[in-house]
């Protein structure tokens, strides 16, 4: 069973300044001890927001006005260094659906779009507006218009791009793996059960 199909993604955002934000910056990695992924949004980028003992620092995601976002907005190179699939999962587990960034390293955004995390590019100067607009209004809604590759915030609308594959996927509700491998669970056992070595 396909998954849903997504054609936009709508909600408050939040701006997390940086280029070149890891995925340890995301989920450092002494949170990577876990069965599950439950909980891992917890600890999104908790060094930055985090001192040693424990307490908020002065950023954007403890900010209680940008509690309520589900899109965040960032620089360039977003998800780089190490693969771990626990750094979209962590982003998607703190309640946010969508990244906008300048560019996204391979694998993360790869990872990303398997959970149905929306991740579109745009220029510096238009993220420099949207993260202009959502300072000035909190409660502003961004729309990400995945099939006509806009980003809409208020009356202003800047173009977004994201690889076509993705965007097709994404459109058509086929980009969770897990799903298609799932669909096909009788074709596997009629492949298997054709098989001279897995008979009992």
């Amino acid at each position: 069973m396909p998954s849903t199909p997504i054609k936009q993604v709508s909600g408050k955002g939040v701006f997390v300044p940086g280029d070149d934000i890891d995925t340890d910056r995301i989920i450092p990695a002494r949170f990577m001890k876990c069965i599950t992924f439950d909980g891992l949004g917890e600890y999104l980028f908790y060094d930055v927001r985090k001192t040693e003992s424990g307490e908020d620092k002065a950023h954007n995601l403890n900010d209680p006005r940008f509690s309520e976002a589900s899109i965040l907005v960032s620089g360039n190179n977003f998800g780089c260094g190490s693969s771990r699939e626990h750094a979209p999962q962590s982003i998607l587990r703190a309640g946010y659906n969508a990244v906008i960034a300048g560019s996204f390293a391979e694998i993360f955004f790869g990872n990303s779009t398997n959970l149905g995390v929306v991740c579109v590019i745009a220029t510096d100067a238009d993220r420099e507006a949207i993260a202009a607009a959502i300072e000035a209004d909190p409660t502003l809604e961004v729309t990400i218009d995945v099939e006509n590759l806009k980003v809409n915030f208020g009356d202003q609308s800047v173009p977004c791009e994201i690889k076509p594959g993705a965007r097709d996927s994404l459109l058509s509700g086929n980009y969770d793996p897990l799903s298609e491998l799932l669909e096909g669970l009788d074709d596997v056992a009629k492949t298997a059960g054709a098989l001279s070595y897995m008979q009992a």
